[in-house]
């Protein structure tokens, strides 16, 4: 019997939020590419913190698409579209400055538009 069986645990993620900033395309020192953009994920729950104030209402979220089909649905994304993504949550590792750095993303596996936002 696997942890997995044992637990119940999995690695999905379900999303819907607002993207903050038009989705960018990104070409890896390997060649491959991908699309990135972050969203923002309201809480729906607000923490009152030991000091009084009130946490965080929102998430920001890194997204990562890969394969073709969420490249080309990302690719026509706008800051401020509503969009829904399912995916699970990876650390990838990458060099930066002549060090290893990384960085927690949803890798993306389905992706689409839910509202677009209003131009105004």
């Amino acid at each position: 019997m696997t942890v997995e069986q044992d637990t119940g645990a999995a690695n999905a993620v379900l999303l819907t939020g607002r993207v903050a900033a038009d989705p960018e395309e990104r070409v890896l020192p390997s060649g491959d590419r991908l699309w990135t953009c972050r969203v923002i994920v309201p809480r729906a729950d607000v923490r009152v913190l030991a000091s009084g104030r009130k946490g965080p209402s929102v998430d920001v979220v890194d997204l990562a698409g890969w394969s073709a089909r969420v490249r080309r649905s990302m690719r026509g994304w706008r800051a401020g579209d509503v969009v829904g993504v399912e995916g699970a949550l990876r650390r990838r590792f990458y060099r930066a400055g002549g060090q290893t750095a990384s960085r927690m993303e949803v890798e993306v596996t389905t992706a689409r538009v839910l509202r677009r936002a209003v131009n105004g």
